[in-house]
């Protein structure tokens, strides 16, 4: 394809400007990446829409460089009840505290507000250019590169080029339309009112996030972020969508709620339609998608944002190798497969929470109460069980009987740690990407070969010691005594995360740590790293045997 003078280069480029395009954008542009940003719109859209993340995300926004910003942009939900129409606690969820990531196990926030964070952080990078007010009207694929072309608010044409175009665009996506992929649709419609108000002064609300199951009108009641709530009802049978979307009706809800102009500031009231979907291909040749794009589901678990912020992380180092030739380019067909199971996981139990809650029958909501009531508000006991969210397929490590992997595809922890002066969370003193662990100094396992690969990814190799011992060149102090008892307890010597933070491999042995690493590289379509010696040739065999 050749390049017009009037065609504007980039390595990337990114369709939305949303959560989920913008974390892509800084993830590869902190990578050295060129990226350009095209929405549609012309200026940031100001009305809430997501108002959760949970520890997992806020470690990954963090990772695109606003995690001193999460703290202001976010009050935490330390716990999730249930309630029937008479008051009676049907479901508890303790979400107070600190989850697995280091992050609190739920915060509550105003989306515009963390978009205008993301933007600000991609904008101040030189390689991030974002423009409003481009819609994208065409994209012609070659073998070497893709070419979209926009049309302004004025009328005016701009063609851009990229190696790689990721559609961040939404349910109505167009680089979705472009690849053509059909989709799984489970069927799962319900239409809710949405009523987002800022009250005038501040008001206890306990517990932060309420679900009232009354089967006259199934309504949530949760935290907008600081300074704001939100109310959704259900639309019930026979009531239109036209008579719902009122704002004399908005009022109407929230009077029995003490809630009247006098006293809050009604932002925004809009009907949604609650799907439970996803998109069976994501990536075709230099397009991929992410985010609505990808998938669709209801808001009862809040994971739609979520997912699409662990879409951003996943697809974006695994495209920063691709485009540094580290990795073939077949490495980007994992995405798709790694994050449509994970996030089939999501709206699976989306769609189990809103069974229990979209009950109209007031017989059947009645035996549900009891039910409930009886086995204790205990959601283990309630909830049917639903799979964990690990990686099944994909790049992990497959083992075999003589190296099992029972760790690999589950998300690591993340504690805080000591190096030098510096304590923090893991991520803040070691830094992102790659991360090797061991309680062993894993260069010594490794042959010069291995080391180099592991240099060419960017992988950082520490040792992990008790806290006060002396520490050498790449000793981390396990200072809240989180990993060390964690390795012991599962006999691991080391572990090798992959940079969105899920496990790849671990290893019981230096032995096992060489031929895990050697793993990694066949799978990201690198050459072997060096030829082993033949302890490692033996152990390599006794793997490939177990495989058999």
């Amino acid at each position: 394809m050749p390049l017009d003078n009037d065609t504007e280069a980039s390595d990337v480029l990114v369709v939305g400007a949303g959560p989920v395009g913008l974390a892509c954008a800084l993830y590869l542009a902190r990578g050295g990446w060129t990226v350009t940003v095209l929405e549609r719109w012309p200026a940031p859209y100001s009305r809430p829409r997501a108002v959760h993340f949970d520890d997992e995300v806020a470690r990954l926004l963090a990772d695109s460089g606003i995690g001193a910003e999460l703290a202001r942009l976010t009050e935490p939900a330390d716990t999730y009840e249930w309630r029937n129409s008479d008051g009676h606690t049907l479901l508890h969820f303790d979400w107070s505290g600190l989850g697995p990531s280091g992050w609190p196990i739920a915060s509550m926030m105003y989306q515009p507000e963390l978009e205008t964070t993301l933007a600000a952080a991609a904008e101040s990078l030189p390689g991030v250019t974002l423009l409003r007010g481009h819609t994208a009207v065409t994209l012609d694929e070659s073998p070497e590169a893709v070419v979209v072309t926009t049309r302004d608010q004025h009328g005016h044409n701009r063609s851009f080029r990229a190696s790689y175009v990721i559609g961040c665009d939404g349910a109505n996506s167009f680089v979705r339309e472009l690849m053509r992929t059909d989709s799984t649709d489970l069927g799962f419609f319900y239409d809710w009112l949405i009523i987002d108000v800022v009250p005038h002064t501040e008001r206890d609300w306990n517990p932060v996030n309420l679900q009232i199951c009354d089967p006259r009108r199934p309504t949530t009641v949760v935290s907008g972020g600081p300074g704001r709530r939100r109310w959704e009802f259900m639309r019930m049978p026979g009531e239109t969508i036209e008579e719902l979307n009122t704002e004399e009706r908005a009022w109407e809800f929230l009077r029995p709620w003490g809630l009247t102009a006098d006293n809050c500031a009604l932002e925004r009231h809009a009907v949604y339609t609650f799907q439970a979907r996803w998109a069976d291909r994501w990536r075709t040749g230099r397009l991929l998608i992410a985010g609505d794009a990808a998938h669709l589901m209801p808001p009862f678990a809040g994971q739609g944002m979520c997912s699409g912020i662990r879409d951003a992380a996943n697809l974006s180092w695994k495209l920063d190798l691709v485009l540094r030739g580290v990795a073939d380019p077949v490495l980007l067909d994992s995405y798709g497969t790694e994050r449509a199971t994970h996030v089939q996981h999501a709206i699976g139990m989306s769609v189990e929470l809103g069974k229990v809650i979209c009950v109209t029958d007031p017989a059947a909501a009645a035996a549900r109460d009891a039910s409930m009531i009886e086995k204790g508000a205990d959601p283990q006991r309630i909830l049917p069980p639903l799979p964990p969210p690990t990686l099944i397929d994909g790049v992990i490590a497959r083992g075999t009987h003589r190296l099992p992997q029972r760790s690999a595809g589950r998300l690591s922890m993340q504690g805080r740690v000591s190096r030098g002066d510096t304590t923090g969370l893991l991520d803040d003193v070691v830094g992102r990407g790659f991360l090797v662990a061991s309680t062993l100094d894993p260069r010594d396992a490794l042959t010069a070969g291995q080391l180099a690969f592991l240099d060419r990814i960017g992988a950082r190799l520490i040792r992990l010691v008790p806290a006060g011992q002396p520490l050498g060149p790449i000793d981390v102090a396990d200072v809240a005594d989180v990993y060390l008892p964690h390795f012991a307890a599962a006999g691991h010597i080391a572990a090798v995360v992959r940079p969105d933070h899920y496990v790849f491999g671990t290893a019981a042995t230096p032995e096992d740590l060489s031929y895990v690493v050697d793993e990694l590289a066949g799978m990201l379509g690198t050459a072997d790293c060096a030829p082993r010696d033949d302890r490692q040739a033996g152990l390599a065999a006794a793997a490939a045997e177990g495989d058999a």
